[in-house]
């Protein structure tokens, strides 16, 4: 089965907005990636709710909303009025992680769980089989261009291996420092979900990378 390719907005050219949702819609990639930063929970300030309804007017692929914010479930009804197929979360902003998912699903969206580079697998064991996406961040959260984290390809075997013995139908994503040569690998260790920010956008031709990058 091919890859799922989900092109990153934060590496978009925010001047020429319409152009790239335009290259978007005209690719296979799959879904588009929204990371939403708060100063908060990530060092870095990226975009909010005004300017992702005019991103979501133009896109017509499904959205992929991850939230690097504190309190993400105070805005699961304005990711759900963007039209998003998935509300990702991290496990490391949310006290209460089981009320959030179920308070997603009751959405009508797709619950994705987030872990850190220093987050285990095993922080999920009680909660993989409630769960859609697991994304695994292979960079630091907070800053596009990072170099991958070679030791996610460890934890991503790891949680190919807790989907599996419990039965689990999570998807297996990665976000961060995803090109050719680490996708390979990552797809090779079992992962569903590229996120491909600058290796996307920053190439000649976006279209033949996210072609590329689709069947790896």
């Amino acid at each position: 089965m091919k890859a799922c390719v989900a092109p990153s907005l934060l590496a978009a050219d925010f001047a020429d907005l319409k152009s790239e949702m335009d290259m978007i819609n005209r690719s296979e990639c799959d879904w588009l990636h929204i990371d939403i930063m708060d100063g908060v929970f990530v060092p870095n300030i990226s975009f909010g709710f005004p300017v992702l309804k005019h991103v979501a007017r133009l896109c017509r692929k499904p959205l992929d909303v991850h939230l690097m914010i504190v309190q993400p479930e105070k805005f699961i009804a304005e990711v759900k009025a963007l039209g998003a197929l998935t509300m990702n979360v991290h496990l490391e902003a949310c006290t209460h992680l089981h009320r959030v998912v179920q308070q997603i699903k009751e959405s009508g969206m797709k619950a994705g769980v987030t872990l850190n580079p220093a987050t285990p697998v095993a922080m999920l064991e009680d909660i993989i089989t409630e769960l859609d996406v697991v994304m695994l961040m292979s960079v630091n959260p907070g800053f596009g261009g990072q170099k991958f984290i070679e030791h996610t390809l460890d934890k991503v075997r790891q949680l190919r291996n807790l989907v599996d013995r419990r039965g689990a139908s999570a998807l297996i994503e990665v976000d961060g420092g995803v090109n050719r040569d680490t996708g390979r690998r990552l797809r090779e260790a079992g992962v569903d979900i590229l996120v491909a920010g600058s290796a996307v956008f920053k190439a000649p031709d976006p279209i033949a990378e996210i072609s590329a990058l689709k069947n790896l």
